[in-house]
């Protein structure tokens, strides 16, 4: 009869060819039901066996993976929880983790990793092994963030906190901090996201950081910069985060450099886009269509041409709205090109009919009266709608009367004075 080695082996020469078989046998070694010719020790015997059991697993996942099969995937997770009784707690937390890598080339399976994750954190909880249960739980509030799913994000993450926090568990805490300030971040509560990156900035200095997750760090620092609207900060963020990201050869390297560029299309530097792709480790990524989607934003930017940064907004649909944060940012930078737009159309005129200012910023006359009294309210410039006639009224910047400050300041001033003499005439009689 075959040795367990044996079938492993005659398993992945049918992987490709035919995959049904080879996931029988695959099977066949978890079971056991391969006999060994082996004349050595029993103790021997057993670890070997685990050895190949273990090979047969990764191998099983691999091969799910490869299919695209999620299902398949997740029912190799839960059959592995067997043999993971039986082996050494290290080694099942690598080997858990190296089974949902495999979900990650698979589309469409993030429903899937969130149940399966929750159903072995249940199971690494009544088995008692807490640092797997916190490194799924870590990983489970990953997915919900992704999903959106803030609520539930927000209520493990308060678990796990307390419960790591107690242990001092430095590196897992500094992920926690960073993914609350992730989810804070995602739900528009920018305080409490700062907040939560200080904390897990602090947890981090406490420990060695490896570079991925200080990569990480960095890439959420400038995010919350860009935020507050401190570009040259968040620039100088991104850059150290791509630069650790290219040497680690990170995917997350491309994104960095999209929010670099970002940052000076966003300072009026559009300029230095095209330079800045000419840098060594950017010269890879110059070619990428979410890179060229950047550089044809930066070029409509700078020429001023509204109707060009719309046409780039619609052709690179896909490259500039899957990312919140560079869709954010682009809204508000046509907000402006469409304002700068707005007043050099009206600026020559007294009365100006808003259907011929709509017409010459290709937009619609509902969209373009909107932005109008927006820009009258915030006084960007002094005018009146007046909408029975469809026109709009620009007036002169009225000039400032300072005559209620002055006489205000006067006032306040001749109140110290009699308070002053109260004051004498208080010690006088004294």
């Amino acid at each position: 009869m075959s040795s367990p080695s044996e079938i492993l082996a005659q398993a992945d020469s049918l992987a490709k060819s035919k995959p049904r078989e080879a996931e029988v046998l695959y099977k066949k070694v978890l079971d056991g039901t391969a006999a060994s010719t082996s004349d050595d020790t029993r103790n021997a015997e057993n670890s070997q066996s685990l050895r190949d059991q273990e090979t047969a697993l990764v191998k099983l996942g691999e091969l799910h993976r490869d299919q695209k099969n999620a299902k398949g995937l997740a029912e190799v997770i839960t059959l592995s929880r067997a043999f993971m009784s039986s082996t050494a707690k290290a080694k099942t937390a690598k080997l858990i983790r190296t089974l949902l890598d495999f979900f990650t080339p698979i589309p469409n399976s993030r429903q899937i990793q969130i149940e399966t994750l929750t159903d072995n954190i249940a199971w690494a909880k009544r088995e008692k092994r807490i640092f797997l249960k916190h490194s799924l739980e870590t990983r489970l509030v990953g997915l919900q963030l992704e999903a959106q799913q803030y609520k539930p994000a927000l209520t493990l993450i308060d678990t796990l906190l307390t419960e790591l926090k107690r242990l001092d568990d430095k590196m897992i805490l500094t992920e926690v901090h960073l993914l609350e300030s992730r989810v804070y971040r995602g739900i528009g509560n920018f305080a409490k996201a700062k907040a939560a990156l200080t904390s897990s900035r602090t947890a981090a200095n406490s420990i060695y950081c490896p570079p991925v997750l200080q990569s990480a760090l960095d890439l959420q620092s400038g995010i919350l910069h860009a935020e507050d609207k401190d570009y040259t900060t968040a620039y100088s963020y991104f850059f150290e985060a791509f630069e650790n990201m290219s040497a680690q050869g990170d995917d997350g390297a491309l994104g960095a450099l999209k929010y670099m560029l970002l940052c000076k299309v966003m300072l009026n530097l559009p300029e230095d886009v095209t330079s800045l792709l000419t840098i060594k480790l950017a010269v890879k990524y110059a070619q990428l269509r979410e890179v060229e989607s950047m550089r044809a934003i930066a070029q409509a930017h700078q020429a001023r041409n509204l109707a060009d940064f719309e046409k780039v907004l619609r052709e690179y649909k896909n490259e500039l709205s899957s990312d919140p944060t560079i869709r954010s940012h682009l809204a508000a930078l046509y907000d402006t090109l469409l304002e700068q737009n707005l007043l050099r159309i009206v600026e020559p005129y007294s009365v100006v009919e808003i259907e011929y200012v709509a017409e010459q910023v290709g937009q619609g006359r509902q969209a373009v009266e909107a932005k109008l009294s927006q820009m009258i309210l915030d006084k960007v410039f002094h005018g009146v709608l007046d909408q029975g006639r469809g026109c709009l009224l620009i007036f002169d910047q009225p000039e400032a009367d300072n005559t209620y400050g002055a006489a205000i300041s006067t006032l306040e001033q001749v109140s110290k004075v009699v308070e002053s003499l109260y004051a004498k005439v208080g010690l006088f009689l004294s």
